[in-house]
């Protein structure tokens, strides 16, 4: 529910006062207001004046109020390790002023505590006034269900689950020898309450699965993981279809590693496959591709807006839009809609990611990307859905192409240097490509090059453009944010593969 109390103005003012009585109460029946003159939660009324006297004269700002609810069950090696439940409430308030931020937080929602955050954030007020930024546009569309997922599934039957899950991974293949799954669900209500009575609420469900396997074989031990995940309930989550699927590739991948050859070394023509791969392309540009590290001149691609950074046929789009995926929202952490931003169109930078402020100093009218970890953290410009678009290639096109190379199918770990591009990333699985065909699995291979120069570097795009499984979590500035990455099946010519067969 959405509720605009901005329009009021021609209003009498006794009628005036009754709308917006009757729409504050409207918003009475969350988890922050309290009616009552005891200082034990929130005034409605009281709320928006000192958020309307704090900002005022500001640039722009917000009051971001959250409750959240998580849990964690861990199983491993035929047991329950963990069962972890823990909820949170707060608020954090923030004014802005030219380049420069002023933040205030608190786990305690009374107007006391308000009130002094206030006199925090009004203190970057220089005597120069400013106009408050225009209030976000409003969207009636929803991408994913209010349901709180937590209360979905009972506590045993989720055990049970687990155990089943455990039991299923050991009968499946004899050289299983341990077995470590986890399922967690968050549920999270927001409010963003600007200047003038502009409010917004998101409810947003988040559940996850893991599962990971150690296979052994004589002395040899090697390691598969799968996991699944997105804004809908436990009942897709932990459905029989879904985990035995997901437990089956973490067996497989196991297995297959049991048989896996050190890894080649040198440059060589490297076939990414479709979906998670696309962590590399997320990692490799997409942080470039932030509006702050433009803004301040940062990034490897600063500057370069309207100028081909990439090979012809590249489009890179970041969609926070997509229908119960990990990385969409139905509102940004501004309270702004979010959208489908085209980045790299053709090869050509056309786009950043933007929240609020860097749109503003940089003149940009596309938003959409402010995201924050919860309410002690203030918000920035940050993927959400970030995916290569499909070409006109097979993937047995690609392959085929290919005389001797590398064929990358998951990641693991990687680093990434912003200013230049330079990435690292290490394959989970990986193949050797020989005369066109997939050969034997290796193991210890990694990537290595820079952002810039691997977009150039891409000589044929897929037409199987696949999401990854919804597992993604992106780090930036200390905060962690849930994220989607995906891309269709990619050749690159000449990267540099690093490995142990040397």
């Amino acid at each position: 529910m959405q509720v605009d109390i901005t329009n009021q103005i021609l209003l009498p003012p006794i009628i005036k006062k009754l709308v917006f009585r009757m729409t504050i109460d409207s918003f009475n029946n969350t988890y922050f207001f309290d009616e009552t003159d005891n200082d034990v939660g929130l005034s409605a009324l009281r709320t928006q004046r000192c958020v309307d006297e704090a900002l005022h004269g500001m640039d722009d700002g917000e009051l971001y109020l959250q409750y959240a609810q998580s849990e964690t069950f861990s199983f491993d090696d035929g047991r329950l390790k963990n069962a972890a439940y823990d909820t949170s409430k707060g608020f954090g308030l923030r004014s802005v002023l030219g380049e420069v931020t002023g933040f205030a937080h608190s786990s305690e929602l009374t107007d006391s505590a308000l009130n002094r955050a206030a006199e925090t954030v009004k203190s970057i007020k220089s005597g120069s006034g400013a106009t408050l930024a225009i209030t976000p546009h409003r969207s009636n569309k929803k991408l994913y269900s209010d349901t709180n997922p937590i209360g979905g599934v009972d506590f045993k039957e989720k055990i049970r689950i687990l155990e089943e899950i455990d039991e299923y991974a050991r009968a499946k293949d004899p050289k299983i020898c341990q077995v470590s799954c986890s399922i967690s669900g968050e549920w999270h209500v927001i409010e963003i309450i600007r200047p003038g009575g502009h409010r917004v609420r998101d409810i947003r469900p988040l559940v996850r699965l893991n599962i990971s396997v150690v296979a052994k074989h004589g002395d040899r031990m090697e390691s598969g993981y799968e996991g699944s995940g997105g804004r809908y309930g436990y009942n897709q989550l932990l459905s029989a279809n879904n985990w035995k699927s997901q437990t089956d590739n973490a067996i497989r991948q196991a297995i297959l590693n049991l048989d896996s050859v050190p890894a080649p070394a040198g440059e060589m023509d490297v076939v990414l496959g479709p979906g998670w791969p696309g962590v590399l392309l997320h990692e490799a540009i997409g942080h470039g591709l932030e509006g702050d590290f433009n803004r301040k001149g940062t990034s490897a691609f600063a500057g370069l807006m309207g100028e081909r950074i990439a090979a012809k046929g590249v489009t890179v789009v970041d969609d926070g839009t997509l229908e119960n995926r990990r990385g969409s929202l139905t509102i940004d952490d501004e309270g702004t809609p979010t959208n489908n931003t085209t980045l790299i169109e053709d090869g050509i930078l056309v786009g950043y990611m933007q929240d609020r402020m860097n749109a503003r100093l940089m003149g940009a009218s596309s938003t959409g990307n402010a995201r924050r970890q919860s309410y002690a953290h203030q918000p920035m410009p940050r993927m959400t859905n970030t995916y290569m678009l499909n070409g006109d290639r097979s993937p047995e096109e690609i392959l085929s192409g290919v005389k001797d190379g590398l064929y990358a199918v998951n990641f693991g770990g990687g680093q990434v240097d912003i200013t230049n591009g330079k990435f690292v990333f290490s394959c989970t699985e990986a193949y050797r490509i020989k005369d066109g065909k997939i050969a034997e699995p290796v193991k210890g291979a990694t990537l290595i090059g820079n952002g810039p120069d691997v977009l150039k570097r891409i000589t044929a795009i897929g037409n199987d453009m696949t999401l990854d499984n919804g597992v993604g979590i992106c780090g930036k500035a200390g905060q962690s944010v849930p994220v989607g990455v995906g891309q269709p099946t990619l050749r690159l010519n000449g990267i540099t593969v690093g490995g142990t067969d040397i």
